[in-house]
């Protein structure tokens, strides 16, 4: 058996950790709208942007489908209302059925570019469940392949992405009228 290892406080502990120092800046506030960052809400500015500098994939009535600039996997989608509201129970009918449907059409667009074989489907709702942007409500569409959970994140501390965020919203955004 390994040897436990040391807790912070220099005290041993039985915890494993996996240390990803390339996220503190994402965690420090790097386009992030905290309490004395002056960051506008990204999810609020996207929209002005081109869709290729704004990584926009599509765009909807009431909703657009976005790459996640700190992606868990290649294809992290993220789904978000135009209007900055923060909670489900918030979001008018129009609104949750286009979050919705938005959804269900980028995982079958994952499935067309990416062979996608499952997702991950989820919404932190308050800062309080992990939500990194509490205030902008965002449904996040993680695309998943046998395996995709390997030895490189865990040993070598770096998650493989096979394809620019450029390449990659390019890709789906050609292919998001054809299903």
């Amino acid at each position: 058996m390994d040897a436990p290892i040391t807790g912070g406080a220099g005290m041993p502990d039985s915890w494993d950790r996996l240390w990803a120092p390339h996220r503190l800046s994402y965690l420090s506030g790097e386009n992030r709208p905290l309490p004395g960052n002056d960051v506008p809400c990204p999810f609020c500015r996207v929209p002005s942007l081109s869709n290729e500098e704004g990584l926009i994939v599509a765009r909807g009535e009431t909703a657009y489908v976005v790459l996640n600039l700190y992606p868990y996997n290649a294809g992290h989608l993220l789904v978000c209302t135009y209007r900055h509201v923060a909670d489900l129970t918030d979001l008018s009918e129009a609104e949750r059925n286009e979050l919705c449907a938005l959804t269900a059409h980028a995982m079958k667009v994952l499935r067309k570019v990416s062979n996608a074989k499952g997702f991950n489907l989820g919404m932190n709702q308050g800062a309080i469940s992990g939500a990194g942007i509490a205030e902008h409500i965002h449904q996040h569409v993680v695309p998943r392949w046998s395996g995709d959970a390997n030895f490189m994140p865990i040993i070598g501390q770096t998650k493989v992405l096979p394809l620019l965020l450029t390449q990659t919203r390019k890709d789906l955004a050609e292919n998001w009228n054809s299903i």
